[in-house]
């Protein structure tokens, strides 16, 4: 083997080897990156889960507000009509 076609040799192994420590680094921010977003979820599914919770909470005290109108809608149904 001559030595220039061991030296293209040697230069291809040194630029896959950068571009290897290349894609390492980026695969090791993306994974940063990941991480990251995974945690940004997992905090907005607690999020929603508490704004669902409060909704539903929200929800029950007014109907129950509700009924509690309904039932002196009833109660006083029967005075306006025995004053009429």
């Amino acid at each position: 083997m001559s030595l220039d076609r061991l030296d293209a040799l040697e230069t291809r192994i040194r630029d896959l080897v950068k571009l290897v420590q290349e894609y390492k680094r980026k695969n090791a921010l993306l994974e940063e990156e990941l991480k990251a977003a995974r945690q940004l979820l997992a905090s907005q599914d607690d999020t929603s889960r508490q704004w669902e919770k409060e909704r539903m909470d929200i929800k029950a005290r007014i109907e129950k507000v509700m009924n509690e109108m309904e039932l002196l809608e009833g109660v006083e149904d029967p005075k306006e009509v025995a004053i009429d």
